[in-house]
């Protein structure tokens, strides 16, 4: 909250004075005659692109997964994920009565694709993991659902 007002009273005072400078947390404002110019000022002084940021989205991503009890969770979630969109789909084509045929194949070939991608790795990587997870989710679910309609 004391970060947005304070952002609140920079914008008012570069707003009321033109040509104001001011440091706020390592950012630089100022305003020129020919418009409005932002720079961001980084510790090592160069500039930081977009690609830049891209480019440690995969190292972050891996040391943020290092730990076994995010890799459970993440794994739980795709297991559930799978569940639930298996019942949706389940839920939407079985109460119109259309495309049941369609939908059903559609399924079988989504879990084959996804069983031979992960079967024929020669290495499982924790993306590939999360798949098979969300596959074996997606199975349960439809495996359920097809119990409930016997009943």
């Amino acid at each position: 909250m004391a970060y947005s007002t304070s952002l609140i009273s920079i914008g008012l005072r570069f707003a009321l004075l033109p040509k104001t400078k001011v440091n706020v947390s390592g950012r630089f404002i100022s305003r020129s005659s020919a418009g409005l110019r932002i720079r961001a000022a980084q510790e090592n002084g160069g500039s930081r692109r977009l690609v830049d940021i891209i480019r440690l989205v995969p190292e972050l991503s891996r040391n943020y997964f290092r730990r076994p009890s995010r890799r459970a969770l993440f794994g739980g979630i795709a297991l559930l994920g799978g569940f639930y969109v298996a019942q949706t789909i389940s839920l939407s084509f079985g109460a119109l009565g259309v495309n049941d045929v369609i939908a059903a194949v559609l399924c079988v070939l989504l879990t084959e694709y996804v069983t031979k991608f992960y079967y024929s790795r020669p290495k499982i990587t924790f993306p590939v993991a999360l798949l098979n997870n969300f596959k074996m989710g997606f199975t349960y679910g439809l495996f359920i659902d097809a119990f409930k309609l016997a009943s």
